[in-house]
């Protein structure tokens, strides 16, 4: 039986497997006179349209038959007069519009061009955040002629297996742990953790394995006083580490964000509330079900045996009013440190 993990972690290969054909077809030669570059994650997008800006054309060529033009400059009559040019002294020309979400309301114009696109030239659209309704007509008549790609989200519980492979094929491995640290600091945001993977590339050989440790020297994350470090002293009950690490982040606040720390640990209590009323409490489901990699989910069956499912709702409860103070409403900015400590007293007690 195919899991809901299995599910999702197969969707993040296709998204990855995808963009790859599409590469390679355009290397064999396969070029197509439009790519529809959609989804939530702009990652692919900027990568796609960027392999296409700088390998379709030579350097020659790129002069007199390569346009950039940005959603918000121009209308869809502008783009479609542009693709209707024919390329001079060279077999096509290409035509990349960026940011092109910001055509939506008129993206229907695109209708009568992707039932004829001219066949010199290739046209890229990079429709970032949104996405096309594919039953429609003209959107089925796009994807018979040129590719309509879509660039889906990753969940927390799926960056980590996409780090993995990222490196794989570039001849790394990274451990377990520094890629889950890689994702708390950073997030969800591909382009971010890509660019710090490639720092890490330029300073180790082929073959390198990743560990927390290099993380933490060349990146510059703390492995004893971050938030990944602090959620876990908290679920533990630890009220030593636990004040040890919100001191640190009062004597750093500019590397320790109070907005982040109790955003965090807000979404952390929230987690451990959800843990709290699931059926399932396997390892499998509970890192489908929070949406977290499956690494983390030990720390959620620690705080779950200290926490009652009635303490956690009050905790998140009180954690909704600092993160409000956080953000300077109602509590005069009150000083990092002593919303450091009415946290933990807020939890601990």
């Amino acid at each position: 039986m195919v899991g809901p993990k299995t599910l999702l972690l197969g969707g993040q290969r296709k998204t990855m497997d995808e963009a790859l054909k599409i590469v390679n077809d355009i290397k064999a030669g396969q070029i197509k006179p439009v790519y529809f570059l959609m989804g939530e994650e702009p990652y692919y997008i900027d990568k796609l349209s960027d392999y296409i800006e700088e390998n379709v054309l030579t350097d020659d060529e790129k002069g007199f038959n390569q346009t950039v033009l940005y959603g918000r400059d121009v209308t869809m009559e502008d783009v479609i007069s542009t693709c209707k040019r024919y390329p001079m002294m060279a077999e096509r020309q290409v035509v990349i519009v960026k940011e092109a979400q910001d055509l939506s309301r008129n993206i229907d114009k695109m209708e009568s061009y992707a039932e004829n696109p001219t066949p010199t030239t290739v046209l890229v659209m990079c429709y970032k955040y949104k996405t096309l309704d594919k039953r429609k007509k003209w959107t089925k008549a796009l994807d018979k002629v040129g590719v309509v790609y879509e660039s889906k989200k990753l969940y927390d519980n799926q960056v980590g297996d996409w780090i993995k492979r990222v490196l794989q094929g570039k001849q790394y491995a990274i451990e377990t742990k520094a890629a889950a640290m890689l994702v708390e600091f950073l997030g969800t945001d591909l382009s971010k953790i890509n660019n710090e993977l490639e720092k890490l590339q330029i300073i180790l050989p082929k073959g390198s394995t990743i560990t927390p440790k290099i993380i933490e020297e060349n990146i510059g994350f703390s492995k004893d006083y971050n938030v990944f470090e602090l959620r876990k002293a908290l679920g533990e009950r630890n009220e030593k580490k636990a004040y040890q690490i919100a001191h640190y982040f009062a004597e750093n606040p500019k590397d320790n964000p109070i907005v982040l720390t109790t955003g965090q640990v807000f979404a952390f209590f929230s987690n451990v509330l959800q843990y709290h009323g699931l059926k399932d409490k396997s390892q499998k489901n509970v890192a489908s079900a929070l949406k977290v990699n499956p690494y983390f989910v030990s720390d959620y069956v620690s705080a779950a045996k200290n926490y009652p499912m009635k303490k956690v709702s009050a905790i998140v409860g009180a954690l909704r009013d600092i993160d409000v103070k956080s953000k300077g409403v109602g509590a005069n900015n009150l000083p990092h440190a002593d919303l450091l400590k009415e946290m933990l007293v807020k939890i601990f007690n």
